[in-house]
């Protein structure tokens, strides 16, 4: 199953929910599909969505999945490979109006470049990414929260 979460903050991203509606009816995405479209406007008709889940909704869904498509929001990327996800990043753009600039390539690269998702510049490579990202073995991310969480206590216990 792929799961499709666009993130809370107020921008759309039609863009993506629209070319994964294209795909599916082309038969070039097979995988059952569910979307968190949060507020995007555009309302797929080849995939189950809500526009947002709770928190145990979102949980539930995201252990799930075989794969997350992703914007390139931090959180979103960080949340799915906590779970050990594959995951799949499209950067929102400032042209289309889905977000202020086009800070999520370089997010997406940082990712990309330590080897932990699939970066996804168009979404007319959306097919081609789902194959890769599926074939491909990531690294295992490696969160430092516990650490920072360790030497903030050790220096306050001093």
């Amino acid at each position: 199953m792929i799961f499709v979460t666009l993130g809370s903050q107020k921008f759309q991203f039609n863009r993506l929910l629209e070319a994964i509606d294209q795909f599916i009816a082309e038969g070039k995405i097979t995988e059952t599909v569910f979307a968190q479209t949060g507020y995007s406007d555009y309302i797929p008709q080849n995939y189950e969505y809500k526009q947002f889940l709770n928190r145990d909704e979102f949980s539930e869904m995201q252990s799930k999945a075989d794969l997350v498509i992703t914007h390139g929001g931090t959180g979103a990327i960080v949340g799915a490979l906590k779970k050990e996800k594959k995951v799949i990043a499209v950067p929102r753009l400032a042209k289309f109006g889905e977000h202020v600039d086009d800070h999520q390539f370089q997010i997406i690269g940082q990712f990309k470049d330590l080897n932990l998702i699939c970066a996804c510049d168009k979404c007319s490579s959306l097919p081609e990414a789902i194959d890769y990202a599926k074939k491909h073995t990531f690294n295992i991310y490696k969160s430092n929260t516990n650490i920072i969480i360790e030497s903030i206590e050790s220096f306050i216990n001093k």
